[in-house]
């Protein structure tokens, strides 16, 4: 008896399945309708329909980002060809660059059709390498159980990252034996660290006089977390944080000294720079979290750099490294706070450091109508402790970076590499994701309007989010870099906007307009005892720049 069949894609559904994958976001196409057709035999997997492959590509990314907390899971993206896969290019980035694990699937042409420029054609294993960890395209089906099973070991594996597959559409419907299956479920290796190496770690600390910790970043998860918190508690170690990883550790913790990026606490900023053991872990060490290569310096002479990361390529590959460590963060972290040999005496540093950060981060009275460090700061008396700050670019996020307690893990959804439109998407994501939390997507004006439109995606599938919208009609951080180095020179910078309230209201949610702290404070009250969408549109004063201070006019009076 012949074997019977069933479509590729019917079979490519299934190997998602044994995957462990439960959601999907997509925007349908019609060169992948076989899997849409597909999908509803495997009804443990939720297709989430979104608006635009910009919001399917950040809602998988913060998918992959809340999965990798736990399970390392990747998040799971649909997109058609040509404008879907360039719009969605954007989620890859994010997930490269934030070392989140992430599968983006786009529907291609025909084999047949492949290289004659047909309707939306791209090359997309070349448009895609250089954004991603592994792009290639699947021609024979008989292979998609291999193709599948790479995947998800190339996005978890080493440095977490994105993974790009080009589906041809009649690959897709071409019959395959019914007995192929998939093949079993992948799991990320775990690399423990090298006792040599983790001994001799423990004496360059022991013999420091001022050690610092840097952490967050590829494979990071609750493990680490908490081991990593109880061997820098023991120690007195200061642990700052790296760019938009504040949940890396509790903020609770008495060693935790800020974090490092845009607008940190220039006393951090000093700490870093005159530390003599920098040991920096799961981190790349990126721009922003070094202000530019320079907190440390690549050199940093006088300074010792020791850097755990579980991807090879990643040590000494931008830093000169003095003792490099190749491991899981998680298992290094365990080995650490399990570690009995040691000389170290505890350092004073750790609770001096935390005492700083308290500091920097306690809002200080201020004369402004609408005061964001005070609206933070009623924001943590007034939700919970384990909500979610979900944000995109700009200069309105630094409030919350500076005032925010990020008390739950994972507990900020924000991207490094700095991409607008990212907050609302991320908030809709994370909605869905954990639905007994609180979430709040955090947006500036520029921002929201680059993906507000996934308020639509939120509504549809009942997702309960709040949702603050930062409005001084500018992109604001563009006109602080304008002031800087042109004063008073504005261009391209003014902004028009609608009524943001108007807006939320028109999405079915309740909405409320903010013009003072307490306008805010109120409507928060009002937003916390509803579900649903939730949007406060918070207006604000142009002068007042940046959450370091820095104002127009100080910036202008600074060049003269």
């Amino acid at each position: 008896m012949s074997d019977s069949k069933r479509s590729a894609a019917a079979l490519l559904v299934d190997c998602l399945a044994e995957q462990g994958a439960t959601r999907i976001f997509t925007v349908p196409g019609e060169s992948f309708l076989a899997v849409l057709d597909a999908l509803p035999e495997r009804p443990e997997i939720d297709v989430v329909t979104c608006r635009q492959e910009g919001g399917v590509a950040f809602m998988a990314c913060a998918d992959g980002a809340m999965n990798a907390a736990s399970t390392g899971r990747p998040g799971i993206a649909f997109v058609t060809r040509g404008p879907g896969a360039t719009n969605a290019s954007i989620g890859v980035h994010v997930a490269h660059q934030d070392s989140q694990p992430m599968i983006l699937f786009v529907g291609d042409v025909a084999r047949s059709m492949q290289g004659r420029e047909g309707f939306q054609e791209v090359d997309f294993t070349a448009f895609f390498a250089p954004i991603c960890k592994w792009a290639a395209r699947i021609d024979d089906p008989l292979r998609i159980p291999e193709y599948i099973a790479r995947a998800y070991a190339v996005a978890m594996s080493g440095r977490p990252g994105p993974v790009v597959l080009a589906l041809p559409e009649d690959m897709l419907v071409e019959q395959v034996p019914a007995s192929l299956g998939p093949r079993p479920f992948v799991t990320r290796p775990a690399q423990a660290v090298c006792p040599d190496a983790m001994q001799a770690l423990l004496g360059l600390i022991a013999d420091a006089a001022s050690p610092i910790a840097i952490i967050g970043g590829a494979g990071w998860n609750a493990k680490a977390r908490e081991y990593f918190r109880q061997f820098a508690e023991r120690i007195g170690l200061p642990v700052a944080t790296a760019f938009r990883r504040q949940d890396a550790i509790a903020p609770d913790s008495p060693v935790y000294a800020g974090n490092l990026g845009y607008g940190p606490n220039p006393k951090l900023v000093e700490r870093v720079k005159n530390a003599d053991l920098v040991i920096t872990v799961g981190a790349r060490l990126g721009e922003a979290t070094t202000d530019g290569y320079e907190v440390p310096t690549l050199e940093h002479p006088g300074q010792t750099l020791v850097h755990i990361h579980p991807d090879p390529e990643e040590l000494g590959r931008v830093y000169r490294t003095d003792l490099a460590l190749c491991c899981s963060v998680d298992e290094f972290a365990e080995a650490a706070a399990l570690w009995e040999e040691t000389d170290i005496i505890p350092f004073d540093a750790g609770a001096e450091a935390h005492a700083e950060w308290l500091e920097w981060s306690t809002p200080k009275p201020s004369d402004a109508g609408m005061d964001l460090g005070a609206c933070v700061a009623a924001m943590r008396e007034m939700l919970p402790a384990d909500t979610i700050i979900c944000n995109g670019a700009g200069n309105f996020a630094g409030w919350w970076h500076r005032y925010w307690r990020y008390t739950a893990y994972p507990g900020q959804l924000a991207p490094t590499c700095g991409a607008m439109g990212y907050g609302v998407p991320a908030a809709v994501a994370a909605a869905l994701h954990y639905p007994e939390r609180t979430v709040v997507a955090v947006a500036g004006d520029g921002d929201f309007l680059m993906n507000g439109q996934e308020l639509a995606t939120a509504a549809q599938y009942g997702a309960n989010l709040i949702v603050v919208v930062v409005d001084n009609g500018a992109y604001g951080t563009i006109r602080m870099h304008q002031e800087r180095e042109y004063p008073g020179r504005v261009s391209a910078t003014t902004l028009a906007n609608p009524d943001f309230a108007m807006l939320g209201a028109a999405f079915g949610g309740w909405s409320a307009k903010a013009t003072t702290t307490e306008e805010f404070v109120a409507a928060l009250e009002e937003a916390k005892g509803r579900t649903g969408i939730r949007l406060i549109h918070a207006l604000t004063d142009l002068e007042r720049i940046a959450a370091s201070g820095a104002t127009i006019s100080g910036l202008r009076a600074r060049a003269r």
